[in-house]
């Protein structure tokens, strides 16, 4: 079967690799396992075996229903349907716990994906994803380091991430012209631990992260703090005003915030 290049398609056939993916889920025998863009099934069929339930969601029409076909209903729910409008909820709900998930997740719509999966954090306990490598990269980077950035933070505000192993494009057919990784995200956000409202502050991130290597200071100003507010906040925080938000930890940006928070409220009529 020719690949279906606009869906991002790239199917996996490295027989050992699917095993170390399977693997890193886990005992998954009384869960319900939801797997993202099955394509011709090589993960699917290691894991019927494994999980109590499975849901496959593949985009595809054509791929669907030959996955209807071969595996069974019992164990198996195919659903024809773009990830992005799955409801996380409603299948946490059906399985009663929360859901694991696992996923070669296509390039072109690996962010909107990720961001999906932390909306749905509630319904989730933990996600084995592969992605290309340069994103893994970014997900897993650590404060002052090349790839630290705004989906670093936000990514891991929802709990700890690894980096599992790198598999070359001959592990794929056809085989695409990046590297991929597969990592492992648990699900436990740190809004509550840090005091933050999370909508809040995920708008700030977008803020503090918005014009790329440039200083927090001209970032906030940008933003629309007035320059002694923001000056005033970032001398409580702690945090050199020449400093760039790529420098900055989870913790450093957090308490940036609540200082700027306070400061803006005590000043609002």
């Amino acid at each position: 079967m020719p690949s279906r290049s606009r869906l991002g398609q790239n199917f996996l056939h490295d027989a050992q690799a699917i095993q170390r993916i399977v693997a890193a889920l886990g005992d998954c025998s009384h869960c319900t396992v939801v797997e993202i863009g099955p394509g011709r099934g090589a993960i699917t069929r290691q894991l019927i075996s494994r999980a109590a339930h499975l849901i496959a969601i593949e985009l595809d029409p054509e791929l669907a229903s030959q996955l209807r076909s071969a595996l069974s209903p019992e164990r198996v729910s195919v659903v024809q349907q773009n990830v992005l409008e799955f409801d996380f909820a409603a299948a946490a709900t059906s399985a009663g716990q929360r859901l694991i998930v696992v996923g070669n997740l296509p390039y072109y719509i690996t962010s909107p994906i990720l961001l999906k999966l932390a909306a749905n954090h509630a319904f989730i306990d933990q996600a084995v994803l592969m992605v290309q490598r340069e994103v893994a990269d970014r997900v897993t980077a650590v404060p002052g380091s090349r790839d630290y950035g705004l989906l670093s933070v936000t990514v891991q505000l929802y709990g700890p991430v690894e980096a599992l192993f790198t598999l070359p494009p001959s592990a794929f057919s056809p085989p695409p012209q990046v590297h991929s990784t597969v990592f492992r995200w648990r699900f436990h956000p740190r809004f509550q631990e840090l005091g933050l409202n999370e909508t809040g502050f995920l708008a700030f991130l977008r803020q503090a992260f918005a014009l790329k290597r440039k200083t927090i200071a001209n970032n906030l100003r940008a933003a629309g703090f007035a320059v002694e507010c923001a000056g005033h906040a970032l001398n409580a925080a702690s945090i050199d005003p020449r400093s760039r938000a790529e420098t900055l930890s989870v913790e450093q940006l957090s308490g940036l915030w609540k200082e700027l928070t306070a400061r803006v409220a005590s000043t609002t009529p």
